[in-house]
């Protein structure tokens, strides 16, 4: 019977074992890296600290919309231009002025303005579409001086 000796374990072995490794974790984290920042198209808010002086003011605009009984759905039909259906205390509004600003959620697309105009069953279409994608929109309605912001997302 033949008895084979193993080959001792040096310092080349131990030195490609590390090279190996930190080499596989350092390439992860390069394209890790390269993949959040093609990804994220800016910040959620400017600065931090004037967004949070201007907070208990959000929280009184938001309770002035509320008490005016309006709400909207928005949707996006198949040629791209957004519908807004505004209601007055469950019933379908008119003489609004509806207007929007569509901004790509990751920023590769510039933002469009949009403007709305009524159509036959009370709902207000855009004049202009957008792409084909995910699009968030910051809809102002208005009637007699008062306003009603929302946010919406629409694919």
């Amino acid at each position: 019977m033949i008895q084979m000796t193993p080959k001792p374990f040096t310092g080349y072995h131990m030195a490609a074992i590390l090279i190996g490794f930190f080499g596989i974790v350092i390439a992860v984290n390069i394209y890790m890296a390269k993949q959040a920042i093609g990804s994220f198209g800016g910040t959620v808010v400017d600065n931090s600290y004037v967004a949070s002086q201007q907070y208990n003011g959000w929280l009184e605009q938001a309770d002035r919309e509320a008490k005016l009984g309006w709400t909207a759905t928005v949707t996006k039909s198949g040629d791209g231009r957004i519908s807004v259906m505004v209601s007055d205390h469950g019933v379908p509004g008119k003489d609004f002025v509806v207007s929007a600003k569509a901004e790509h959620p990751l920023g590769r697309a510039p933002a469009r303005n949009l403007q709305f105009q009524p159509d036959e069953i009370g709902r207000y279409v855009s004049l202009a579409s957008v792409p084909d994608g995910r699009w968030l929109l910051q809809v102002k309605i208005s009637r007699d001086g008062n306003h009603y912001k929302m946010i919406a997302d629409v694919q």
